[in-house]
């Protein structure tokens, strides 16, 4: 993971490289908010915990244009299908992002709808994401999603009041105050006699499904 101080960071991507390079370099995951406040913060993840009534789940904290996540998602979408376990996942945007944010609004409202609704919007941008560049492209691209599942989307806008917003602000700063320093990143997390637990998952490629077993091996005894 290479990191630039923050300073040299900015102007490094404002001169060196275009628009769509500093796009995709910034997509590359590493470094990806370079906070001194947020690294001064000591990890809490006492606030990580499988939903009520469940002992073993996976969390995500994710954006929807970084291409690691992308890699990520149809692992994740596999072992929770495969364990039978929920998947919670997060906005954490990465502020050089020039869609995300966008996105992250629109998997909200599809979630009023119905949460498989949006979770499947989350899926189909991330399967689509090399093919959206702009938030022109993602505008099309959603209008496309909502008509396919017969939703009529709202031409004055999903978030009028800055709720969704505001839920998706809420996201962030809870990955804050994790520790959350780059996307995707992943826990599996556990509840059981002794209080929750969580594992960080940092090669889901690797070492998911161990860590999956491992934790709900831990969650019997």
């Amino acid at each position: 993971m290479h990191t630039l101080p923050k300073p040299l960071f900015k102007t490094f991507f404002a001169h060196a490289y275009p628009l769509r390079a500093r796009v995709i370099a910034v997509s590359a995951c590493a470094a990806l908010l370079l906070s001194a406040a947020a690294g001064a913060r000591s990890q809490d993840a006492a606030a990580l915990k499988p939903p009520p009534g469940a002992r073993v789940a996976i969390v995500e904290f994710d954006d929807l244009q970084c291409p690691s996540c992308a890699h990520a998602n149809p692992i994740l979408k596999a072992a929770a299908a495969q364990y039978h376990i929920a998947w919670i996942r997060h906005d954490f945007l990465i502020p050089y992002h020039n869609w995300s944010k966008t996105a992250a609004v629109n998997a909200r409202w599809f979630d009023t709808k119905s949460k498989a609704l949006g979770d499947e919007y989350r899926n189909e941008v991330f399967a689509n994401q090399t093919s959206i560049e702009t938030p022109v492209q993602l505008n099309q691209f959603t209008q496309r999603f909502a008509q396919s599942h017969g939703v009529a989307w709202p031409l004055m806008g999903v978030d009028p009041q800055g709720k969704l917003l505001d839920e998706v602000s809420a996201d962030n700063e809870l990955g804050k105050r994790i520790g959350i320093t780059q996307t995707p990143t992943i826990f599996i997390v556990t509840a059981g006699a002794k209080g929750s637990s969580s594992t960080q998952v940092k090669d889901p490629d690797r070492d998911l499904y161990t860590t999956i077993d491992k934790a709900i091996a831990a969650t019997r005894h």
